[in-house]
């Protein structure tokens, strides 16, 4: 009678028993789970955010950029019927969209940020994290982060992904669009190496050949030979043929003439380094393009203006990544009357007016007023003071 009793007890101590250790081994996987997420420098917080931020960074340029896809074939209709087909896909849009959208890579992210942050407002995610004990320089790290990986592919792209597609697109533009190349050049003159200087009246690029060809050297400011050509031909590498010259060597007084028929010589310039059309500067990787201003300010050829705020634009639009995350996380980290629209709308006018800036002093670089590193930098200076105010209001 009392023999089944016993074994139903012994059963239910069994089972207490491992109710227990099943508590206590949860127990510990928790803790575990903690500490390891305590060490981890990323949180599930941060990897949120992260992918809220670049999720919505994508899905703007795409959306952005199948509007610009639209408006842009309705303006090239004419020229890309002409095109064929296989260009047009693969040799422009190709190589135009992912220009046109590291262009305008500062207004996607401030546009990315402004969205979901004032959703997660909304949804009063932000006001759960805070209440949590996350300070909000705490809360800026996945922001900046993200803006970091947007600015390292930023330049990447710029500096050395893009330069090489803008060749074949420009190429399909002066094809079939309109054609910006310059192929003539008119009293060409420029300082060849120290103490060299090149002149030449007239010259064709689209058959290499220049006309009215003088290359003079001088030490110590004195003339010390001239050769002087009635046609110059450029092959390529430097390599450049000289016809019915005339050599004149002065030594002191006396003049010993040389004449010729032809001769080749190697000149260091190019047609490219006097012919310069409105878009070559988005040709060139950021070591040509430093390269290149450097040789052209030796020859002491002025007109690289378009060349310097190129290469100041590239290191300004990267850092603007951070400026502009900054400034969007701030507006709308907290809720607005009129939701998110108003936050969206208040991005939009400060994302275009950063634009904006950025083109006024821009055209004044161009025009002499100030220098090219000035002309880029200076709506980074303001916006970033922008920033720290909007900063230190929301951190409060």
């Amino acid at each position: 009678m009392s023999h089944p009793f016993i074994l139903n007890g012994l059963m239910l101590l069994r089972k207490l028993r491992l109710t227990k250790l099943a508590m206590k081994a949860r127990t510990a996987r928790a803790a575990g789970a903690q500490t390891s997420d305590r060490r981890r420098w990323l949180k599930r917080l941060d990897w949120y955010i992260i992918k809220k931020f670049l999720g919505t960074y994508l899905f703007s340029i795409v959306l952005l950029l199948a509007i610009v896809v639209v408006f842009d074939v309705n303006e090239k209709l004419d020229a890309m019927m002409k095109a064929p087909l296989y260009d047009t896909i693969f040799v422009y849009f190709w190589n135009f969209l992912p220009y046109f959208a590291n262009q305008f890579s500062p207004l996607f992210t401030f546009i990315a940020v402004i969205f979901f942050t004032s959703k997660m407002a909304d949804h009063s995610e932000i006001i759960a994290i805070l209440s949590s004990g996350v300070s909000f320089r705490r809360l800026m790290r996945p922001y900046m982060l993200s803006a970091a990986v947007i600015a390292a592919f930023t330049f990447v792209l710029s500096a050395y992904v893009i330069p090489p597609a803008n060749v074949k697109r420009i190429a399909y533009t002066n094809e079939w669009v309109k054609n910006k190349k310059v192929d003539y050049g008119f009293n060409i003159q420029l300082q060849v190496e120290p103490g060299v200087v090149a002149h030449i009246n007239s010259f064709d690029a689209r058959h290499k050949r220049g006309k009215g060809f003088t290359l003079d050297r001088f030490d110590n400011r004195q003339l010390k030979s001239r050769l002087s050509a009635e046609n110059v031909r450029y092959d390529t590498l430097y390599h450049w043929i000289i016809e019915d010259y005339t050599i004149r060597d002065f030594k002191g007084l006396r003049e010993h003439i040389t004449r010729g028929k032809k001769i080749d010589s190697i000149i260091p310039f190019e047609p490219r380094d006097f012919l310069i059309a409105s878009n070559d500067q988005e040709t060139l990787t950021t070591p040509e393009l430093r390269r290149y201003i450097a040789r052209q300010r030796e020859r002491g050829v002025a007109n690289i203006a378009s060349f310097e705020i190129e290469l100041h634009r590239r290191y300004a639009a990267t850092v603007a990544a951070f400026i502009l995350t900054i400034i969007g996380m701030t507006l709308s980290a907290h809720k607005r009357r009129g939701g998110t629209g108003v936050n969206i709308g208040i991005g939009l006018v400060l994302s275009f007016s950063y634009i904006l800036f950025t083109t006024v002093t821009a055209s004044f670089a161009v025009s002499g007023v100030t220098s090219p590193m000035v002309a880029e930098w200076i709506p980074n200076i303001v916006f970033s003071i922008i920033a720290i105010v909007l900063y230190r209001r929301a951190a409060v």
